[in-house]
């Protein structure tokens, strides 16, 4: 579901309040081998638990000192988002 090329994280699959419990902690081991940026255009799926997540691996990323880029975010994850006025947590990259 996750897989680090380069810099990249790229996440696939549903990220729903059934999948992200298992997922909270799969980004710290990628933090110290070069992970930049999470894209997820692989995602198929979305709840607001998708939400949570995204913050709490910027917050993982950020407690290690390893600025998180979040790349194509599905458009109900960003309108989640804006929803919660989390959006501009989020540090959006645009591709």
């Amino acid at each position: 579901m996750i897989r680090l090329d380069s810099e990249t994280l790229s996440v696939d699959g549903s990220l729903t309040i059934e999948t992200v419990p298992a997922l909270v902690g799969a980004v710290a081991p990628y933090l110290g081998q070069g992970a930049r940026r999470i894209d997820f255009s692989g995602v198929t799926e979305v709840d607001s638990a998708a939400v949570a997540l995204a913050l709490e691996w910027l917050r993982q990323g950020a407690a290690r000192n390893v600025p998180l880029e979040l790349v194509n975010l599905p458009a109900v994850l960003r309108n989640l988002a804006n929803l919660y006025g989390v959006a501009n947590l989020l540090q959006l990259v645009v591709e």
